[in-house]
C-alpha cells in the first residue's frame, strides 16, 4: 500500500463525509427506509430478526446497524433519529473509499487517488449514502471482494481469500441483486484468462502460481459461515436459510415488463450522463463516464497506465460491461440499482484521469490536466451537494425516486399536538387506513404511539381519536358529526391522505391553540 495513496485516500474520506453528513434529518424518510427502520427496530427492541423472502432484503443492514449502534450507546428505538440512522449508510459510503489503496498495483496509484476522488464526489454516490437502504453495504462489501479477490490472486495468501469469502457472504446477507454482480465478475474473469492467454501473452505471469483447492474452499466455507449465521438470525430463525433460497422466485416474478417499477433500458443512463427537468438543475456525471472509456482503452492498448496492471483494468472493463448490461437489460430498475455497475465507471474513471496525466509530456501539460480534472471534480462536488442538500426531495432531482413529500410531516407534527391534550397521550388510539398497506413510511413517524391499528381496508368498526385515512377510499367518516375531516396531507406525489379526529379531542386542541396565542399574544 502506497503512502500518498493512502493519504489521497484520507483527504478524499474527508470530503466524502463533508458532503453526506450534514442535515442528515432535512430530508423526509423514503417509505422504503420507513420499512427498514421498523425491521431494524425490532431487531433492537426484541433482538428479534426474520428474514422475509418476499420483501425488505436481507439482514445484513439491521445487524450493521446495531453493531454500530451498540458501539455508539444508542437510545431505546422511540427515540432513534433519522440522522442516527442515515449515519450508518453514510459511514459505509465514506469507508468505501479507504479500501482503494489495496487496489495500487491493480490500477495504480494515481488511479486509486482519482478514484477515491470521484467517489466522494458522486452525486449518485453521495445521494445514496444518506439514504437509509441497502444499497451502500452491498457497495462496500462489493468493493471488498474485488479488492481481497485481487490481493489473493497476486499472492495466493489464504488470509486475503477468506476476506474475500467473508466479503461475498456479506453481499449475500444484504441484498439479492448480489447474485448479478457474482455472475459478472465470474463472466469477466473467464474473459479476462482467454484474452490473456490468447489474444495478450504478456498478461500472463512468467511463474503464476497454481491456485490451491484448499485455499478456494476456505473462501467458500468463509461464505457459508456468514449465510448461515445472518440468515438463520443467529441460528434463531433456521427456515431463514430457505428463505433465502426461495426467494428468487419472488423477485424473479417481479422482474417482469408489468411490474409498477418497469422501466426503459436507457432509464439509468438519463440519470447519470443528462438529466435537466423543467426549472430544474442540469445533472451529468458524464466526465467519469468518459474518463471511464479512457480508462478502460488503456487496458487494451497498454498506454498510459503508469504501474497498473493492464490484466485487471481488462477484467474490470469486463466486469463492467457485464454488469451494465445486466442492469440495463433487466425491466425492473429502481435508481438506487445503478450504484453497482456506478462503482466499476468510477474505478475506470480513476484509471482514465491518471492515463490522461501520464500521456501529457511536458510538466505544463500534466499540470493542466490535474487542474481540469479537479474544477470538474468541484463541479462535480456541487451537484452532489444540491443533490443530497438543497434537493433531496425534488421531483427534478434525478435521484428522487417516489418522494415522501414534507407535508407528511405536517401531519405528523398535528397528530403530535392532538396527542399532547389528550388524555391518554402516546397511548391515545390512531387507526391509519390505506389500500395494500400504502402508507409508509407512517410506522416510523408514529412509533412513540402505544395504540396504533393498520389496515388496508376501512375496518367495520373505523372510529378511533385520530383516524387517518386514504384520499382513495372517500370515506366519509365525519357523517356521524361525532369526528369532523379536518385535514389533507400528502405521503408522496398524487397520494394524499385525510385527518379526521373526534370531536372532543378537536375542541380540546383548538381550545389549547387558544390559551396559547392569549399567553403569546402582546399587550400594549
Amino acid at each position: 500500500m502506497n503512502r500518498w495513496a493512502t493519504a489521497g485516500a484520507l483527504l478524499a474520506v474527508g470530503i466524502a463525509l463533508g458532503l453526506r453528513s450534514p442535515h442528515l434529518q432535512w430530508k423526509p424518510m423514503h417509505n422504503d427506509e420507513g420499512v427498514n427502520a421498523v425491521k431494524f427496530g425490532e431487531l433492537w427492541e426484541h433482538g428479534a430478526y426474520k428474514y422475509d423472502p418476499s420483501e425488505y432484503h436481507g439482514p445484513a443492514l439491521p445487524y450493521a446497524t446495531a453493531l454500530i449502534n451498540r458501539l455508539g450507546g444508542a437510545p431505546d428505538y422511540k427515540h432513534f433519529t433519522e440522522t442516527r440512522l442515515r449515519v450508518v449508510t453514510v459511514l459505509f459510503g465514506a469507508a468505501l473509499i479507504l479500501l482503494y489503496p489495496l487496489l495500487c498495483s491493480a490500477v495504480g496509484r494515481k488511479a486509486a487517488i482519482w478514484a477515491g476522488l470521484f467517489t466522494a464526489v458522486s452525486p449518485a454516490m453521495v445521494y445514496y449514502s444518506r439514504y437509509y437502504i441497502h444499497e451502500m453495504l452491498l457497495i462496500f462489501f462489493t468493493a471488498s471482494a474485488l479488492v481481497s479477490g485481487w490481493r489473493y490472486w497476486q499472492s495466493r495468501r489464504v488470509g486475503w481469500v477468506a476476506v474475500c469469502g467473508v466479503s461475498l457472504g456479506l453481499m449475500h446477507a444484504t441484498k439479492e441483486t448480489f447474485i448479478l454482480t457474482l455472475a459478472a465478475a465470474l463472466l469477466a474473469l473467464g474473459l479476462n484468462q482467454f484474452w490473456n492467454r490468447q489474444l495478450d501473452a504478456s498478461g500472463v505471469p512468467a511463474r503464476a502460481p497454481r491456485l490451491d483447492l484448499r485455499h478456494i474452499f476456505a473462501g467458500l466455507a468463509a461464505w457459508i459461515v456468514v449465510w448461515l449465521l445472518l440468515y438463520s438470525s443467529f441460528f434463531t430463525n433456521p427456515r431463514g436459510l430457505i428463505d433465502s433460497l426461495t426467494t428468487y422466485a419472488n423477485w424473479i416474478g417481479r422482474s417482469g415488463k408489468t411490474n409498477p417499477h418497469a422501466h426503459e433500458w436507457w432509464f439509468y443512463f438519463q440519470r447519470l450522463l443528462f438529466f435537466h427537468a423543467d426549472k430544474g438543475p442540469i445533472w451529468s456525471e458524464v466526465l467519469i463516464f468518459l474518463l471511464a472509456l479512457v480508462g478502460a482503452a488503456a487496458g487494451f492498448f497498454r498506454k498510459g497506465l503508469g504501474d497498473g496492471n493492464a490484466s485487471f483494468v481488462r477484467f474490470l472493463t469486463f466486469y463492467t460491461v457485464f454488469l451494465t448490461a445486466f442492469y440495463t437489460l433487466l425491466s425492473y430498475k429502481t435508481p438506487w440499482c445503478l450504484l453497482s455497475f456506478w462503482l466499476g465507471f468510477i474505478l475506470l474513471a480513476g484509471v482514465g484521469a491518471s492515463v490522461l496525466i501520464n500521456l501529457a509530456k511536458f510538466q505544463w501539460a500534466r499540470s493542466a490536466t490535474v487542474l481540469a480534472l479537479v474544477v470538474v471534480s468541484a463541479q462535480l462536488g456541487l451537484q452532489a451537494w444540491q443533490a443530497g442538500v438543497l434537493h433531496a426531495s425534488d421531483l427534478r432531482n434525478p435521484y428522487v425516486y417516489s418522494p415522501t413529500s414534507p407535508n407528511l410531516l405536517l401531519l405528523v407534527e398535528k397528530i403530535e399536538l392532538l396527542a399532547n391534550v389528550s388524555p391518554e397521550k402516546h397511548a391515545t388510539v390512531i387507526k391509519v387506513m390505506a389500500p395494500e398497506g400504502d402508507y409508509w413510511p407512517l410506522p416510523w413517524y408514529l412509533r412513540k404511539f402505544d395504540h396504533v391499528g393498520w389496515y388496508d381496508k376501512i375496518p367495520e368498526e373505523p372510529f378511533a381519536p385520530i383516524m387517518v385515512v386514504s384520499a382513495q377510499f372517500h370515506a366519509n367518516l365525519d357523517e356521524k358529526r361525532t369526528h369532523g375531516m379536518r385535514e389533507m396531507f400528502e405521503l408522496r406525489p398524487g397520494v394524499f391522505f385525510e385527518l379526521y379526529v373526534e370531536a372532543g379531542l378537536w375542541s380540546a386542541y383548538v381550545e389549547a391553540l387558544h390559551q396559547a396565542d392569549v399567553h403569546t399574544t402582546p399587550r400594549f
